[in-house]
């Protein structure tokens, strides 16, 4: 015997909707007793991007079977809220910002790692190492797959809608409430590893004549060794994260 519930998703969970449901509450018709995290599944939305459920004005978790006629609620993930006290879907957000992006988010992940975050990417990776890697790490999984976000293993990801790498940026860093976490040149764009200032008579066979005339400051990669200063390529960056309108005196 089929069920009817009365259910509407809010603020961006609706990018997932067909129009003809968006912003809106809308009848859905099922059959069986299914948990209420696989019926918003079935309707095209990934549950890590859900962070409230109201069932009759009553928080519930993924676990609740929905009856005949509930008015379902859906909310998106509070990243700037802290809602721990009503929410039952998960424990808290991950305060300690550790990221890992699918292949198709490569310069994406360089813009990550520009502003400071620990940003796990590798063009081998297939899904399910993403998934095991962010549920051993704890890190916040990044896609532009919707189904990788649907895997019940994955308690912390976000769907990038934008297709190009500045607009994601801005989208990343607006979504998950970035911008006061942000420490520019502290990791390395080609590593992720750690850049610590050295003194020149370390590096100094790393460098080109004219660099080695130029520029007395360096800085390296412990990881991966990689020497930076602040030459054009420097320059180039600091122009793009004033066009974020990030000012860098704030993230020293």
């Amino acid at each position: 015997m089929s069920k009817t519930i009365r259910i509407r998703f809010y603020e961006e969970l609706n990018d997932f909707l067909p129009r003809e449901r968006k912003k809106k509450t809308f009848l859905h018709t099922y059959a069986g007793n299914p948990t209420i995290k696989d019926m918003i599944e079935s309707l095209g939305v990934p549950h890590v991007e859900v962070d409230l459920i109201l069932a009759g004005g009553r928080p519930v978790g993924f676990d609740f079977k929905p009856a005949d006629q509930d008015l379902i609620s859906v909310y998106p993930v509070f990243e700037s809220l802290d809602i721990s006290s009503v929410t039952l879907l998960r424990p808290r957000p991950l305060r300690v910002i550790r990221l890992i992006l699918d292949v198709h988010l490569g310069k994406l992940a360089r813009y990550m790692r520009l502003l400071g975050f620990d940003t796990m990417y590798e063009t081998f990776l297939e899904d399910d190492q993403i998934i095991s890697i962010a549920s051993r790490e704890k890190r916040i999984v990044l896609t532009r797959d919707i189904q990788l976000l649907k895997n019940s293993q994955v308690t912390h990801g976000y769907w990038v809608r934008s297709q190009k790498p500045m607009e994601q940026l801005r989208e990343v860093i607006q979504r998950l409430d970035l911008s006061k976490k942000i420490r520019p040149f502290h990791r390395c764009m080609e590593c992720n590893g750690i850049i610590k200032q050295v003194d020149k008579t370390e590096i100094i066979g790393f460098l080109k004549p004219k660099t080695r005339i130029h520029y007395e400051e360096f800085y390296q990669c412990e990881q991966c060794h990689r020497v930076y200063w602040n030459g054009s390529h420097y320059q180039r960056m600091v122009s793009m994260l004033l066009n974020l309108d990030i000012r860098l005196s704030e993230h020293k």
